[in-house]
């Protein structure tokens, strides 16, 4: 018989309790966007990896809603900005007012101070206020007059955009695009899901499930640690690499993969390998989140990025190891 060690026992205990909250927040996202369970996992994965994610498809599809419900299931501070083209800059990250009683300058923080930001229809604001968000995204601080002041550990910038021909919007630089770790799109619901809409139609329909702190901004730090700790073998990682070249070299695509992508590509596939109960990363984990970690920035002439995304994952070879 073998007896575990008391270190062992804590490491189980912990991993069980881990496990315990991603169920919770499984269970609590799924019966906020009904029939997305697929979309529900990627959401998971980009919230572990430390990355964050824009949410792009048409209007009522349930965007707002799940950025909301997100939010809900954590004890951490929340905050919203409805992007409009009035929108300033120091409306996102804060600005210093001269007290006239002190005779010095106060900082009146910004929304961006929040632990999980919620940008509702960004693309319908002015480039220059969306370019408020690169420092706060990229580097988790912000600087504002000449002082760099530190973000949330966890902060987590949740976007939601309309399609860009949609009156009154406006493109998101690539720059802040590449700043993003995964772009989903939701689709129209299922018939069965469609029903279930329905059924709880109601005074409080368009409002998110209760949720009460399902996962603490503790807890979710921990998990983030577990997801970067998994290994990634230097087969994988020379895989990655090729597939990253090839989105380069492809006369399809005027811009590829940065360094800054194929890190977070590599993230993201970490956070895919703890979700199916793995602490390594193989093959199938770069691919199962290729679409939505490439379709986010890479810049195409003229052709889906789905099907070149699949073209480069077909025409690169998967490395055999042991």
């Amino acid at each position: 018989m073998t007896v575990m060690t008391e270190k062992e026992e804590s490491r189980c205990e912990s991993r069980d309790q881990l496990n315990h909250a991603l169920t919770l927040l499984r269970r609590h996202l799924n019966s906020v966007l009904l029939g997305k369970q697929d979309r529900i996992e990627l959401v998971i994965a980009c919230l572990l990896a430390g990355g964050h994610l824009l949410l792009d498809d048409l209007p009522g599809l349930g965007k707002t809603t799940l950025a909301k419900a997100i939010a809900g299931c954590f004890g951490a501070r929340f905050a919203r900005i409805q992007c409009t083209p009035d929108l300033l800059p120091s409306d996102v990250t804060g600005f210093n007012l001269f007290n006239q009683k002190t005779r010095e300058f106060e900082f009146h923080s910004g929304p961006v101070f929040a632990d999980i930001l919620l940008a509702d229809e960004i693309n319908r604001t002015t480039p220059r206020t969306q370019s408020s968000l690169f420092e706060a995204m990229a580097e988790r601080q912000v600087t504002i007059d000449g002082i760099s002041r530190r973000l949330s550990p966890t902060f987590f910038v949740i976007a939601t955009q309309n399609p860009i021909d949609s009156h009154g919007a406006y493109p998101l630089p690539e720059a802040q695009l590449d700043r993003f770790a995964m772009k989903l799109e939701f689709g129209y619901p299922d018939r069965e899901a469609q029903l279930a809409i329905l059924n709880q139609s109601g005074p409080s329909a368009n409002a998110a499930p209760a949720a009460e702190d399902v996962l603490q901004p503790s807890v979710l730090a921990q998990l983030q640690a577990v997801v970067a700790a998994c290994r990634v073998a230097q087969p994988v990682q020379e895989y990655l690499v090729s597939l990253c070249e090839a989105t380069r070299n492809h006369e399809s695509i005027a811009l590829g993969v940065s360094p800054r992508g194929m890190l977070i590509w590599q993230q993201v596939a970490r956070a895919w390998a703890f979700l199916q109960d793995r602490d390594f990363v193989i093959p199938d984990d770069i691919q199962a989140v290729a679409l939505p970690v490439l379709g986010v920035r890479l810049v195409t002439r003229g052709v889906a990025a789905s099907s070149l995304v699949k073209t480069i994952l077909e025409s690169t070879e998967v490395p055999t190891y042991r």
